[in-house]
């Protein structure tokens, strides 16, 4: 018997790759937004959020609060 390969069947194989990238994409995010240790208290896991100073922000409203 010989084996050849159709068109059809390297159809169905590409479909099925492109599926499992896909599918890896995805994982990969939901991983990343609800498991890494890395993330500061933010969804973006740059870290930029946690160091944000909110006293800081607060004197800066109630100083342009005081000049208008």
């Amino acid at each position: 018997m010989l084996l050849t390969i159709t068109s059809v069947e390297i159809q169905y194989f590409i479909i099925a790759a492109l599926f499992v990238a896909a599918a890896f994409y995805v994982g990969r995010i939901f991983w990343r937004a609800f498991f890494t240790k890395s993330a500061a208290g933010c969804a973006k896991g740059c870290g930029a959020c946690g160091t944000i100073d909110v006293d800081a922000l607060q004197r800066t409203i109630e100083k342009r609060q005081a000049i208008s």
